[in-house]
């Protein structure tokens, strides 16, 4: 049974407001972040708006979200990001000598995580598959993903093909898949195998993260924060402008 007490209910999400030891239920979970960008973006693609609000878990990875929650609900809540979700199943795998499954990415960065894996978490299993990159898998290619997947029966699925395409595949497959933990962490992939580099944690404390991957990435990151960015803040203002006059 989920603790409703966990959630703070807000922009038609259930947003997880808690510490991570208490994400993981005693059924199979599902895990997906929300921020900004994939806020906007789910309010013009529904299936992937249904995927999230059908998530076990959201949590708040973004300080857009954070600040939502503040303005709306007068509530304070913390950011809890994919890379600090991934971290701390990773500590609880090693701990339990448990096993995991990236799904996503090129071989190159899969073949880096796998290695400092094995140097951090020794006593964890890893095994990997980097899918065919295009837009919408096959049936063909969705039976052999979960095979493949399903063959090694990890405690942990972690899927790394950007949003909104690893959220809406795991949730159209969360029931036949063999794990305990679905997680969709994104870019996770490549901070962990050190090509592309995570902002360092003064800019993450400062709730600057997101100022500096744009510096770094302007082509791939500016219509995410210069132009998802300014839809949010007014979407959100007028949430609170309408709350206002109710």
């Amino acid at each position: 049974m989920i603790n409703e007490m966990l959630f703070e209910p807000c922009l038609s999400y259930k947003i997880f407001k808690d510490d991570l030891s208490n994400c993981f239920l005693d059924k199979k979970t599902l895990i997906n972040t929300i921020n900004q960008y994939s806020y906007c973006i789910a309010e013009i693609d529904l299936t992937f708006k249904k995927a999230l609000q059908e998530s076990d878990i959201l949590l708040p990875d973004g300080i857009g979200i954070v600040a939502a929650v503040k303005l709306l609900n007068n509530k304070k809540i913390s950011k809890i990001a994919g890379a600090d979700l991934h971290h701390y199943l990773l500590n609880d795998l090693n701990k339990k000598k448990g096993k995991c499954f990236y799904l996503g990415s090129s071989q190159n960065t899969l073949d880096k995580i796998t290695q400092r894996i094995s140097n951090e978490f020794p006593d964890v299993e890893v095994e990997s598959f980097s899918p065919p990159f295009k837009n919408e898998f096959s049936d063909n290619d969705n039976q052999q993903i979960i095979k493949i997947i399903n063959d090694f029966k990890p405690d942990v699925l972690f899927i790394g093909m950007t949003a909104p395409k690893q959220e809406k595949w795991a949730y159209k497959f969360k029931e036949i898949l063999d794990v305990k933990v679905i997680c969709s962490i994104g870019a996770v992939f490549d901070f962990y195998a050190g090509t592309v580099v995570r902002p360092h944690k003064v800019w993450i404390n400062l709730g600057l993260e997101w100022f500096v991957r744009l510096i770094k990435e302007p082509k791939r990151m500016w219509k995410r924060y210069l132009y998802y960015g300014p839809v949010f803040v007014k979407l959100i203002l007028e949430k609170k402008i309408k709350s206002l006059f109710k």
